[in-house]
């Protein structure tokens, strides 16, 4: 939830006791049709009163970390973060810590060299071990497609599929995966599709697993930064690391895509986006899940590819993202008593909200799911776009 100027003003210059805190947030939950200490599945119950002060000084800062901390509950999380998206609470309940975070943003390259690796260091080198457990026989870390699949597996495999097709892969074709991930991306072009390639993760984890998966086959894992980034490709794609570009980034990183890609080549371009132009990231993702991340809008991709290429194909599928993170987290709840125990509660807590909230944002479309592909010059005749 977010806080608006006025009313956070209001909440610092009364000082309101507890019982007024309490009123506030019972009637911006009714606005969303929910109850507070209710017993429908998607109310919410408070186990502990700094709830109340945490929620409304902190915006959803404060929502997700009195979650992880077991300070409130509710028996349908997604459902429940569905309603507040819904209602648009993140709008009307501010914290501090969002204006600090645009701050930073429009201050600072926070997608800078030294501080893009963060992400890999927090959240990508987290332990293999749990994303396999979450992410299914194919461990691609991004939306499935689901228009004929029946499984994750499936819809994932038909997404790697649709991605190849759409590049009009060709057995002897040189592939460069920017943000690999643990190589399935490559493994699967090499062995359906005949290609070599190159991969790059700025996560040690990843690399280590991805060139363990592509073993014996002809696909280079490097652990390097895509402004790093040097050869000629047939073709170069990218599937779910733009988000963790930056706007003070996007430019240059079309710049490194244009320089590496064949005059005649393909590129393509998988992310998450934003309905608005932003410069940061939410807060609680910021802190706990993706740091210095932010998502891209068409307005702020296009511009930064404007003179460098020719829009060929937009496909949007974005409500296939809320199915993929069921799937997700089906997996990961089963998985839970067996991984070590490192994931204690209080992190089991905040994968369940970092779930949920990706589930919600989806499921209200206030984000989207894009694949572009673009050319250098214009495919000579047309492109025919693959669904």
């Amino acid at each position: 939830m977010a806080l608006s100027p006025h009313a956070a003003e209001d909440v610092v210059a009364r000082r309101p006791a507890p019982d007024r805190l309490r009123r506030r947030v019972a009637e911006l939950l009714a606005s969303a049709g929910v109850r507070l200490d209710g017993t429908a599945p998607t109310d919410l119950r408070v186990r502990d009163p700094r709830f109340f002060t945490e929620v409304l000084s902190r915006g959803s800062l404060g929502l997700g970390e009195t979650y992880m901390d077991g300070a409130w509950e509710t028996d349908d999380l997604d459902g429940l973060l569905t309603r507040l998206m819904r209602a648009r609470l993140h709008e009307r309940v501010h914290g501090l810590d969002a204006w600090w975070t645009v701050a930073r943003a429009t201050l600072l390259n926070m997608q800078s060299r030294r501080r893009a690796r963060r992400v890999g260091r927090v959240h990508y080198d987290l332990g293999n071990d749990l994303f396999r457990a979450m992410l299914g026989e194919r461990m691609v870390y991004s939306c499935g497609y689901w228009a004929r699949a029946a499984t994750l597996d499936e819809a994932q495999e038909a997404k790697l599929d649709l991605i190849a097709r759409k590049l009009e892969l060709a057995p002897g074709m040189k592939v460069l995966d920017i943000g690999c991930g643990w190589g399935e991306a490559l493994k699967f072009m090499a062995e359906r599709y005949g290609v070599s390639g190159v991969g790059v993760t700025i996560s040690k984890e990843q690399a280590a697993l991805a060139r363990e998966l592509c073993r014996g086959l002809p696909v280079e894992i490097r652990l390097q930064d895509y402004r790093e980034l040097d050869g000629r490709y047939d073709r170069v794609f990218s599937i779910g690391m733009f988000e963790h570009v930056g706007l003070r980034n996007y430019r240059r990183y079309f710049d490194t895509v244009r320089r590496c890609l064949a005059p005649d080549g393909l590129t393509l371009l998988h992310t998450i986006g934003s309905n608005v132009s932003v410069r940061a990231t939410d807060p609680w993702i910021g802190r706990y899940i993706f740091p210095n991340s932010m998502l891209p809008s068409a307005a702020q991709i296009t511009q930064a590819f404007e003179g460098l290429f020719v829009m060929e194909d937009w496909h949007g599928f974005g409500p296939d993202y809320d199915r993929t993170l069921q799937a997700w987290r089906a997996n990961i709840e089963r998985a839970w008593p067996s991984l070590p125990a490192r994931y204690d509660e209080r992190f089991r807590r905040m994968w369940r909200f970092y779930l949920a909230a990706s589930m919600a944002v989806f499921r209200t479309r206030q984000a989207q799911l894009w694949q572009l592909v673009l050319s250098p010059d214009g495919v000579p005749g047309g492109y025919a776009a693959v669904r």
